[in-house]
């Protein structure tokens, strides 16, 4: 069992930046890869990046490539996501996934550990 808690999220003008992070507990963090995603409403949950157990090898969603940089800390069990360069589509509640498959760095929509989610909204 992961509990998974995310925080960061927040309103930003279009052009921003925020700082995702998501904090684990309850399991060894190095042994999950990690991801972030998203659902905007109406929408269905999407990937945003993941990343493997040791930051071997990382997953971005074209949404996202060269604005987000996905990053983690084994010895603190958090993970966190840069996002830059944000624009109104990137309005969303975002996730953070624990997967022990690792299979969500090859983007792979599902995990088995979930956060509550924190809100992206980005006005333009």
């Amino acid at each position: 069992q992961v509990q998974l808690v995310e925080s960061g999220g927040g309103l930003v003008q279009a052009g921003g930046s925020l700082r995702l992070s998501c904090a684990a507990s309850g399991s060894t963090f190095a042994r999950y890869a990690m991801g972030w995603f998203r659902q905007a409403a109406g929408k269905e949950r999407e990937p945003v990046a993941a990343i493997s157990w040791n930051g071997g090898r990382i997953y971005y969603a074209d949404s996202g490539k060269g604005r987000f940089t996905i990053s983690r800390d084994n010895a603190k069990n958090t993970v966190t996501l840069q996002m830059n360069s944000l624009k109104p589509e990137d309005t969303a509640l975002y996730y953070c996934a624990a997967d022990p498959t690792n299979l969500i760095v090859y983007g792979r929509s599902a995990a088995d550990y979930w956060g509550q989610g924190t809100q992206v909204t980005v006005s333009s």
